[in-house]
């Protein structure tokens, strides 16, 4: 069983998930998981949204150590810096197909 969160790290643990809380921020993510090194223009693109918007977002995820920034010329390059981050998805994402899966046979049965 998994250690329990001392209390006194409860609030970085909290922040830690308002950062990754966000649609926008999960999409920015979610590409640079499937495809390495994005710059913004390329998220963007991905995303399709607008280049301050994915700016903004990138902020946060570089402030927080979720993602990486390194310089070729004048282009910066995104990658995903905390490896946990695929785990954590993988967790999430397969509970809530179990979930999903769940709630379907429930609604078949019906």
């Amino acid at each position: 069983m998994a250690e329990l969160v001392p209390p006194q790290l409860l609030e970085h643990v909290a922040e830690r998930f308002r950062v990754l809380g966000d649609a926008t921020r999960l999409g920015i993510l979610r590409a640079l998981l499937e495809n390495g090194d994005l710059n913004v223009g390329e998220i963007v693109a991905r995303l399709e949204t607008t280049q301050a918007n994915v700016s903004k977002h990138l902020g946060v995820l570089l402030r927080a150590g979720i993602v990486s920034r390194r310089a070729v010329g004048t282009t910066a390059y995104y990658a995903i810096a905390d490896p946990s981050l695929g785990r954590l998805c993988d967790i999430v994402c397969d509970r809530l197909r179990e979930q999903n899966a769940e709630e379907a046979r429930i609604f078949a049965a019906t």
